[in-house]
């Protein structure tokens, strides 16, 4: 982050600071456990905001030179949530969704999750098939294969901007595509794994596509496990 963003950061910071200190002070006489990435400050999201802005910089031009498109993504906002307060953002209950999972390895380990409603994954797929608008209404097996190149491009470089910032090694796995309602994709992503399921990083991402004044979302999931994340504030100095 350059100086002149993180002293932008870090006046936001100062200003919030009270405020934050009074709602920490009241969780913690509540006695209720807090989640470590539901503890997460202003300037931490701010940082991390950054970082996903980056990223998804580097995924439009990846996108859009592999479907001779343009595409622009922007981050318009980044929350913390639990699982049981996701499958509500993505898409109605009875629509399913794409979901592309890779693990994050090396200096920091976690898990990742794209997740797409119908309409823009067979939107996507359209677009990295060269196919035109509406010809895709299945998920077939090249629509799969789309997809999953789509995830790998977008998580692949969420994490390389996170590896560039923080100066560390990271190693995404290949990608699983899972296509199955909301709620189900998440308790298979995060089921045997979330120690803290109150402890989801979510970037939703809006893909800008120029030609048609098209707007579609889609939403990256962080859960770094607890060492992890701590290594992550700690890299960033806002631990």
């Amino acid at each position: 982050m350059d100086a002149i963003l993180m002293a932008d950061v870090i006046m936001q910071h100062n200003d919030n600071t009270q405020t934050q200190h009074d709602a920490e002070g009241s969780a913690t006489t509540s006695g209720a456990p807090t989640s470590v990435v539901r503890a997460l400050k202003s300037i931490q999201l701010d940082a991390l905001r950054e970082i996903a802005n980056i990223g998804a910089g580097h995924a439009a031009t990846a996108l859009s030179q592999m479907t001779g498109s343009t595409i622009m993504i922007k981050v318009p906002a980044i929350s913390v949530a639990s699982i049981e307060e996701l499958p509500a953002q993505f898409s109605p209950e009875e629509e399913p969704v794409a979901a592309v999972m890779m693990h994050m390895l090396g200096d920091l380990t976690g898990r990742t999750l794209l997740v797409f409603p119908k309409p823009t994954v067979m939107r996507l797929a359209e677009l990295m098939l060269r196919r035109p608008v509406g010809s895709s209404v299945a998920f077939s097996e090249l629509e799969s294969s789309a997809i999953k190149e789509t995830g790998n491009i977008l998580s692949g470089a969420y994490m390389n901007a996170l590896s560039d910032f923080l100066g560390m090694l990271l190693l995404p796995s290949p990608p699983t595509l899972v296509i199955d309602m909301s709620t189900a994709v998440l308790a298979s992503a995060f089921g045997e794994f979330a120690p803290d399921p109150d402890s989801v990083l979510c970037v939703e991402s809006e893909f800008l596509l120029r030609e048609t004044d098209l707007t579609l979302r889609g939403y990256f999931l962080l859960l770094p496990d607890p060492a992890s994340l701590q290594v992550m504030l700690r890299a960033i100095r806002l631990a």
